[in-house]
């Protein structure tokens, strides 16, 4: 749990030791200068401006600025507009299924990025996964910057995440809740946004709305939330935070810094994130522990104490209670690392796969008998020793559905790329797992007497595991040999099927001539599917079992036709079926 303290303090020594940032905000200093006129011009529209600077050794540099230098004095009400994802379609990958909120994006910083966006397509062509990219931005050229590299990341291979890496200056807030809620099912993609903010400089806050300071909870769409890692950095020191909620109340205090000042001119200059850098990379972080407060009760809250106190929020704002403050941080930080370790419970998978062992285990033990499908539906009728191993059956058959649903719905809540990549990674292990179990979900839903499984009782993730099959167009090829699991999971909903139609046509007289030629129909189609399946060998030899529910079917069935009836099914069954058993 210390984790929090040292991870804000390392990753801020990290990158202030390295020479990232002092060059991110060199290459927007010579972009700067390169449009001194525009930038000093008040009176302009904003617009941005963009340049590449190639290092040979240490790859590119893509700079954005706006155009005129943005501070306070030029941020009017309309600024804090949002424009919702669904009036554009640039960023239409953001929405996911399990993130039901309204995801919006600050208007101004899309309509600068939409000005540039035929330019920054031929820029994104000309980056492959492999090469080293910062991109870097000041003030709303670092929204421009933020968006430009989301754009990207969208389009490159996973592994080519790692050579991204985003950093702004004095950045406002880009979107609102429903965007950050998006980001956070990225990991990967929000780990490369690093946003330095001076406790001098207002901007960062400007957007955070008088709602965000009083509100219990953040679900309105109208307000902004920050998203990736922000550095803080003040005369006292520097450290780095990831939490948002953590994160917006630090902006909070800093720019309540410039709304209570009398004299408004303090806000209306543009910070140099040059000099700041300069004098922040010869400090060093040195706290006693002698120094706390006495309110401070454990570790975790003493890190956090000192974070906060690098980041000079006491200096800004004399009012804040640091202890009170650094206790709720150290408390958010628990309850999202107990949540983090709740989605990743290694345990789960080896549960599974002693699950999907006693499967296999009942499956070869039934093969005496009628089948691993017919032992199951005929379980009540049994010996006490084999009711005993069907319930421990029962139970592996819950924990086998619950895993899998919980985690189909997850891969089908990530983006289309990401989850494109879990669902590859898990298609072995989820096809095997749903040609094991269906059927045991097929012989309990006829076992109460109903019909039309496929229609009316299938699972909702049975289909979805079906399709991420086809939808992989996985290579087919020539089987040689029977399969050991019958290819089609739902095989035996079609037997029972061909059972009922079989006891209409039984029946006669009882049935309506309609229900008579339906079945009569149904039956034929089942004759057709149970050859294409037996000529490719995607049928289990256990089918033919002498008491399994398809042999049953099969010996009332050429009852009801008589002898005089042949189809390639019959002249299977006559000749064939005991040398593919």
């Amino acid at each position: 749990m210390v984790s929090l303290y040292n991870t804000g303090l390392e990753l801020a020594n990290l990158l202030l030791g390295s020479d990232l940032l002092n060059q991110s905000w060199e290459a927007i200093s010579k972009l700067q200068k390169q449009n001194l006129t525009l930038l000093e011009d008040p009176s302009l529209p904003f617009s941005v401006k963009n340049q590449i600077y190639e290092s040979p050794s240490k790859g590119s540099i893509i700079a954005f600025v706006s155009s005129p230098n943005c501070a306070v004095n030029h941020l009017q009400e309309e600024f804090r507009e949002l424009i919702s994802s669904d009036q554009i379609t640039s960023f239409d990958f953001l929405r996911t299924r399990s993130n039901t909120s309204s995801i919006s994006i600050h208007k101004a910083a899309f309509a600068l990025f939409a000005s540039l966006e035929n330019e920054l397509s031929l820029l994104k062509q000309q980056f492959t996964s492999s090469q080293p990219l910062i991109v870097t931005g000041h003030s709303l050229g670092g929204s421009v910057a933020s968006l430009f590299t989301l754009w990207l990341l969208e389009s490159l291979p996973s592994y080519g995440v790692q050579h991204i890496l985003c950093i702004t200056f004095g950045s406002p807030l880009l979107g609102n809740n429903g965007f950050q809620k998006a980001m956070s099912e990225h990991p990967m993609w929000s780990s490369c946004f690093l946003h330095v903010v001076s406790d001098k400089d207002p901007v960062p806050g400007f957007l955070i709305s008088d709602h965000n300071a009083s509100a219990a909870t953040l679900t309105t769409p109208t307000w902004y939330m920050p998203f990736g890692t922000y550095l803080f950095g003040s005369e006292s020191g520097f450290s780095c935070f990831e939490e948002p909620q953590s994160i917006l109340e630090l902006l909070m205090i800093m720019s309540s810094r410039c709304a209570e000042s009398e004299n408004l001119n303090n806000c209306s200059q543009v910070i140099d994130y040059g000099h700041i850098l300069e004098q922040l990379k010869n400090k060093a972080i040195c706290r006693g522990i002698s120094e706390l407060p006495d309110t401070i009760s454990n570790p975790l809250q003493a890190g956090t104490y000192l974070l906060l106190e690098a980041t000079g929020v006491g200096k800004v704002q004399e009012n804040v209670n640091l202890s009170y403050l650094a206790m709720n941080i150290a408390k958010r930080a628990e309850v999202q690392a107990k949540h983090k370790q709740k989605l990743f419970d290694p345990s789960k998978i080896s549960k599974t796969k002693k699950s999907m062992s006693y499967l296999e285990w009942y499956m070869k033990n039934s093969l005496e008998e009628a089948g691993y499908y017919d032992k199951y539906k005929t379980r009540r009728s049994r010996s006490r020793d084999e009711i005993a191993s069907t319930e421990d059956l029962i139970k592996h058959h819950r924990t086998l559905k619950l895993f899998w649903k919980r985690t189909v719905t997850e891969v089908e809540n990530l983006p289309w790329k990401e989850g494109r990549t879990r669902r590859k990674r898990l298609l072995y292990a989820a096809t095997n797992y749903r040609r094991m179990v269906e059927p045991l979900d097929i012989a309990e839903y006829y076992g109460r007497g109903k019909r039309d499984y496929v229609l009316h009782g299938r699972s909702e993730h049975y289909k979805l595991l079906e399709k991420w099959l086809t939808g992989e167009n996985t290579q087919t090829y020539q089987r040689s040999q029977a399969s050991s699991l019958t290819v089609d999971s739902c095989f035996w909903a079609y037997v029972e099927e061909a059972m009922i139609s079989c006891q209409v046509l039984k029946d006669g007289q009882s049935s309506s001539p309609q229900d008579q030629e339906s079945a009569r129909e149904n039956l034929i189609k089942f004759e057709q599917y149970v050859m294409d399946m037996v000529n490719n060998f995607l049928v289990s030899p256990e089918i033919f079992l002498s008491q399994s529910s398809f042999m049953l079917w099969w010996n009332e069935y050429s009852k009801v036709v008589g002898n005089s009836y042949t189809s390639p099914l019959t002249n299977f069954m006559n000749d064939g079926f005991r040398r593919y058993a």
